[in-house]
């Protein structure tokens, strides 16, 4: 068994907010940050937000799992 961090994205806000993905993780905090940055880099400035479509709205964060090694795909 090893620790990983699962990378989650979710669509939407309040009710209608739903898992768009859960199945990439990484070994490495930083690099699984990253890429939640990236992924929501174009939502992150909710100013305007009364312009953004509530089912539009990206949220994107990492969360520590132990996984079976080799029972997923774990990037580096």
């Amino acid at each position: 068994m090893i620790h990983v961090f699962l990378l989650l994205l979710y669509l939407g806000t309040d009710e209608k907010r739903k898992l768009a993905s859960a199945d990439m993780y990484f070994r490495d905090i930083n690099t699984c940050n990253y890429f939640a940055e990236e992924m929501s880099r174009r939502y992150t400035n909710y100013q305007n937000s009364y312009f953004m479509d509530k089912r539009d709205r990206v949220t994107v964060y990492c969360v520590p799992k132990y996984v079976e090694e080799g029972s997923v795909r774990v990037y580096d």
